[in-house]
């Protein structure tokens, strides 16, 4: 079931990015001073996390992505986009600087140790790195949680009239399965909790010492 896309200032959407924008804003840390959102987009999660943060910075490479971003925070004093590649160069993106990192649907366009390592680096101490991601399938098992997403997807589809995408938001089918993104995910980020969901994505929470 698909909808059409929503004009960024008229309103939201959904689809199976924007499903887990709960998940993540629940997990913003109390008092949270500087939020850094990973690869923004069309900034729908930057917007949300403006009501929650005192400082959220938006990160993202595209320039129409990023047009569009800057269209639906216009009205957000507190919100900052910056055009940019990540890992971004040294000194755009302070080290330490941040009490909340996050990224949805991202780390699977890039190195995922590489990327990795650099948003634990812009935490502060006691920050948290909160990550939606896509893994590929390679066991059976696999499959089988992939196949049961599908009536699932459905239901919630209807549920919110449609499914609807941003238009030229960038696409790739990841390259690292679920075992391998856990296996990183555990090895790189000590202690961190992650989860398989139904509709397709995996979620990562991490707290920094």
């Amino acid at each position: 079931m698909l909808s059409a896309y929503r004009d960024p200032v008229a309103g939201d959407y959904w689809n199976h990015n924007t499903h887990y924008h709960r998940l993540v804003l629940d997990a913003v840390p109390a008092g949270c001073r500087a939020a850094l959102d990973v690869g923004c987009g069309d900034g729908l999660l930057v917007s949300r996390l403006a009501a929650r943060a005192r400082e959220v910075t938006g990160v993202e490479r595209s320039p129409g992505m990023l047009r569009l971003a800057a269209e639906r925070t216009r009205h957000l004093d507190n919100v900052r986009l910056v055009r940019a590649d990540f890992p971004a160069p040294a000194g755009l993106l302070p080290a330490g600087g941040y009490d909340l990192v996050t990224a949805v649907a991202v780390v699977h366009h890039m190195d995922f140790a590489e990327a990795v390592t650099a948003m634990r680096a812009l935490l502060a101490p006691g920050g948290r790195l909160v990550l939606v991601g896509l893994a590929r399938n390679a066991t059976w098992w696999d499959w089988t949680v992939s196949a049961a997403g599908v009536p699932a997807a459905w239901l919630a589809a209807r549920r919110h009239g449609g499914k609807s995408d941003p238009p030229g938001m960038p696409v790739t089918d990841p390259a690292l399965s679920w075992g391998q993104v856990r296996a990183a995910a555990r090895r790189l980020l000590p202690g961190c909790r992650i989860r398989r969901h139904l509709l397709w994505r995996w979620s990562l929470v991490w707290t920094r010492p």
